[in-house]
């Protein structure tokens, strides 16, 4: 490790302890109840949506989801909505309002469940999961197979990650808020700030005792896997991080997860400018003060602090913590 990234985790880690100490000097809408966290009360999933099973490939088992499929003559866009990192497939997700609305098909599976069991944490078992999720609403519901979409916040933001990385169907869009990308920094991060998400990362890699399966965690997390490049010949990635991640929450991910991963893909697309790149010293400047590093406008009200796009991928920091602005999200989505 070099000097400058360790002068980055240290700023990230000690100035997010600092704030969460003193959470009054962070911005009103941070305190807000309509911050989504993971363990939020939520309502009621509508009738209209039904419970289904899926029968895994790999192991036979059965995962349930969450379904609707559009009551249109005409093929519509298929909706697939990952939940969150401690979560599974009944947690409610709003986006199924924006779908219902939209009378598109909409789908939310369990893959798994949440992340704290060998087979979680976005495994092989999570990856095959999904695919066979989209393969359920194929099968089952009039799908306009060139408008397939996945997102997902937090956890859901990961497994999003993960499916644009080795998912077998086409997808047009994948939209990703607050990701975590590298489960051996997410563990010493959680483990530091001494979060149950630590002990979760111990239990989905086969750990022994309180020493990280390193191995493990590589294969579990995105960073570490190879970049399918002609996968942005036709799809597009999105990812969008609150500012203020990593500082305050249950879901505590730093904002350097998100960036890495956007550097990590421009360098496996060999991008030569390195203006698309978000340098060390904007990654210094990011953490240290929080402020926008150019005019980019603003999302949903919310002042846009930067923002680097390359051909079909995105990266947005935004005035905001561990959430989805989920109207923008849906509607960035079905663009």
């Amino acid at each position: 490790m070099n000097k400058t990234s360790l002068i980055i985790i240290i700023i990230s880690l000690g100035v997010g302890v600092i704030i969460e100490n003193q959470f009054d000097i962070l911005p009103n809408f941070l305190n807000k109840e309509e911050q989504n966290i993971e363990i939020k009360e939520a309502p009621k999933w509508s009738d209209e949506f039904n419970i289904v099973e899926i029968k895994s490939p790999i192991d036979e088992t059965l995962q349930s989801a969450y379904f609707y499929k559009t009551k249109s003559l005409d093929p519509q866009p298929l909706i697939v909505s990952l939940h969150t990192w401690s979560a599974t497939y009944t947690q409610y997700d709003s986006i199924n309002d924006f779908s219902f609305e939209k009378d598109y098909n909409y789908i939310h599976p369990n893959f798994r469940g949440a992340n704290n069991t060998k087979d979680a944490c976005c495994g092989e078992m999570v990856i095959s999961d999904i695919d066979a999720s989209i393969d359920f609403a194929i099968e089952n519901a009039n799908v306009d197979t060139s408008r397939i979409y996945v997102i997902g916040m937090s956890g859901g933001g990961y497994a999003t990650l993960a499916m644009f990385m080795k998912s077998k169907h086409k997808i047009k869009k994948f939209s990703s808020w607050v990701p975590l990308v590298d489960l051996i920094q997410w563990h010493e991060e959680t483990k530091i700030l001494k979060l149950e998400y630590a002990a979760q990362i111990l239990a989905c890699t086969q750990s022994e005792g309180d020493v990280l399966n390193e191995e493990i965690a590589k294969q579990k997390s995105p960073i570490f896997w190879k970049t399918p490049i002609d996968k942005l010949n036709y799809s597009t990635l999105e990812i969008s991080t609150g500012i203020y991640d990593g500082m305050i929450g249950n879901g505590v991910i730093p904002i350097t997860h998100s960036i890495n991963f956007y550097n990590k893909l421009l360098r496996d697309l060999s991008v030569p400018d390195s203006t698309k790149y978000v340098s060390d010293t904007e990654k210094l400047a990011l953490l240290e003060f929080r402020k926008p590093l150019g005019e980019f406008g603003q999302i949903s009200g919310r002042e846009v602090i930067l923002r680097k796009e390359t051909n079909n991928f995105k990266l947005t920091l935004f005035e905001g913590g561990h959430e989805i602005l989920k109207k923008y999200a849906f509607e960035e989505l079905i663009k």
